[in-house]
């Protein structure tokens, strides 16, 4: 008997890839109207996560023995960081991790996986992440200060691809942990 497209559709629509790409989708669509509807105009995530990576880089900085500086700042929360006696970088909302964080997290939830293991990578991946985020944010403030002009190719191409490689390898890291999860059952 000829295949169809209806009987085609039909087949593919119980395939693990095609589940994993229309759950991927439609929590992709919920996570952004939550986030630009509910959470960004309504609670300060993004300026806690940019405070934290703002403390954080001066917290490297006093251990590599170089001086922050100080900079105006918002009433809400501190978003600009750098080398004393330079002008620093600022750090917005598209730059702070939270997108990818939510997208990490959506892959690893839609792929197949033990669910107790989803559990202890999820969370973990995102500390990685935001950890990356922030020797991004080390390296271009001290950049800003040495070379600034490569400050705007590193921050538009350089870190892009190293964090979205992260990114990436940790995605890679659990389609291992869902092979191994398969063979052990």
């Amino acid at each position: 008997m000829p295949t169809t497209p209806r009987s085609t559709f039909r087949e593919l629509r119980n395939t693990p890839t095609f589940r994993f790409f229309v759950l991927a989708f439609l929590a992709y669509i919920v996570w952004s109207v939550a986030y630009e509807q509910v959470l960004k105009p309504r609670t300060m995530l993004d300026e806690v996560v940019i405070a934290h990576m703002v403390d954080a880089t001066e917290t490297a900085f006093g251990w590599m023995g170089w001086e922050p500086g100080a900079y105006p700042q918002p009433a809400t929360h501190k978003d600009r960081v750098g080398v004393a006696g330079h002008a620093g970088v600022q750090i917005g909302a598209p730059c702070d991790g939270v997108a990818l964080f939510a997208l990490f997290s959506i892959f690893i939830l839609a792929f197949p996986g033990p669910w107790t293991a989803k559990l202890w990578f999820i969370p973990l991946g995102i500390v990685v992440l935001h950890a990356a985020n922030i020797g991004r944010v080390i390296v271009l403030a001290r950049m800003q200060a040495t070379a600034p002009e490569w400050l705007e190719f590193n921050h538009d191409y350089t870190f892009t691809v190293l964090i979205y490689g992260g990114v990436f390898g940790l995605w890679y890291l659990w389609t291992l942990q869902g092979r191994r999860a398969r063979r052990a059952s």
